[in-house]
């Protein structure tokens, strides 16, 4: 560590030894964990100042003196995070311009997508913008452009074959690939984040981390461009032009390409950010959840021949499950591995439960169907993706009991989230190019 960042710990030391009587080997404890934290954020490419900012107030949540001297020097904090120093607005200047012309770039090719393949464009829309934000960071992450090659030429690989396939128009199997070709170029992108170091489990889950605040930044974005996309068509039809076909044809999806680059540019900015959002949302999503899938399962009892009968709710409840696994990794990555385990704990556990029990009751009602109906494409791809999800949650339900029992520590939680991840993508793929050909592209 640079000298700067050693006279900031050692005021920090002092901090924590004026405010109250502390033992030395308390204080040296403290200084060790601090120590590691500034040394993991440097190594996510954070420079000195920042790491020592966003460990500090790491430390705090989990020492109440730390908690005092974070707070006592919360502007300096934020002024660092914010404005930045001016070696970190010159870098961040530098890489702005990259972010702009791959957004750009982003942009144009989507609009070329949409407006060039007609009926077949759904196909590949994730291919317009998935090469630019894997180019991203794969000058960022300094990739090996033999691992570059090896995405983008899988990209190019499905992509060719999404071409070659004789879809029916509308049919089934076109609409399967749809869905699931994002899934596996967004495995792409994270092989590109990871800077090719994909069997990386820590890497795996800053994935993870990037993946929950993309969306919400991505959403921000949406929301606000949405509402300056309406004010501009109100104000312009008032004087008479009618702007809504050339905003939403053309502009629109310039904006859009260009908006995944700014959202991947901000989150890096801004991803170690201090009071993450992530640990929030957990924490208000996860009861709510596990009331609503207690309430379901009451509902299935009570009306026990409901969910065989109904196509669409089986539908409903895999992407429902989808949500909640979503929501379970999202809370892994949230979560201090130090922290032992807690009430919260526990309450993702049961969620684990009733997600399982959920599970099992749309997969038993899923192959009573098939088997009274036949199969089908759809029914196929979700009852894969039901089995995928249930060996995750069984899984997962054995660590999160292990941990809150205090016969495994979080680490082992967290390895079997991320270690599951190629799943989703596997599967995905299976479904996007294999499917069509087993079920003569219907």
């Amino acid at each position: 560590m640079t000298g700067p960042v050693d006279a900031q710990i050692r005021q920090w030391r002092g901090y924590l030894e004026g405010r109250r009587r502390m033992r030395a080997d308390e204080v040296d404890e403290l200084e060790s964990h601090l120590r590691d934290q500034i040394s993991d954020l440097e190594a996510r490419g954070l420079d000195g100042d920042e790491s020592f900012l966003v460990a500090v107030k790491r430390m705090g949540a989990a020492d109440a003196v730390a908690h005092e001297f974070a707070r006592e020097h919360s502007e300096r904090l934020w002024k660092q995070l914010v404005l930045g120093s001016a070696e970190d607005e010159s870098a961040r200047r530098g890489e702005l311009p990259v972010v702009l012309a791959l957004g750009g770039a982003a942009g144009l090719s989507l609009l070329a997508v949409l407006h060039l393949l007609g009926e077949s464009a759904p196909r590949f829309v994730g291919f317009a913008v998935a090469p630019f934000l894997v180019g991203y960071f794969a000058w960022k992450r300094a990739m090996p452009r033999r691992a570059v090659a090896v995405v983008l030429g899988g990209f190019a690989v499905m992509a060719g074959l999404l071409a070659a396939y004789p879809f029916e128009s509308g049919g089934s199997t076109e609409v399967l690939a749809v869905v699931a070709a994002p899934v596996v170029l967004w495995f792409g992108v994270g092989v590109a984040y990871t800077g090719g170091a994909w069997r990386s489990a820590p890497r795996r889950m800053d994935f993870v981390r990037f993946t929950g605040e993309f969306v919400i930044y991505f959403l921000l974005i949406a929301l606000g461009g949405g509402a300056i996309t309406g004010l501009t068509i109100a104000a312009l039809g008032a004087v008479g032009l009618d702007a809504e076909s050339p905003v939403t044809e053309w502009a629109l999806p310039l904006c859009v390409g260009g908006a995944v680059l700014v959202a991947a540019w901000l989150v890096q900015a801004k991803q170690e950010v201090i009071e993450n959002i992530a640990p929030v949302l957990t924490r208000i999503f996860t009861p709510i959840t596990l009331v609503m899938l207690v309430v379901v399962l009451g509902a299935f009892a009570s009306r026990p021949g409901l969910i065989g009968a109904d196509r669409d709710l089986l539908v409903l409840m895999t992407v429902v499950l989808v949500l909640v696994v979503g929501l379970l990794l999202y809370a892994v990555s949230a979560r201090d591995p130090r922290r032992r385990p807690d009430v919260f704990d526990r309450l993702q556990v049961a969620l684990v439960v009733a997600a399982i029990a959920v599970d099992l009751v749309v997969l038993v009602a899923m192959v009573t169907r098939t088997a009274e109906f036949g199969t089908s494409p759809n029914k196929a791809a979700v009852l894969g993706l039901n089995l995928v999800l249930l060996v995750i949650l069984a899984g997962a339900a054995r660590m999160g009991l292990g941990f809150v029992r205090g016969s495994r520590d979080f680490a082992a939680i967290e390895r079997w989230q991320t270690s599951t991840l190629p799943a989703y993508a596997a599967w995905a793929a299976v479904v996007a190019l294999a499917f069509p050909p087993l079920f003569g592209f219907s």
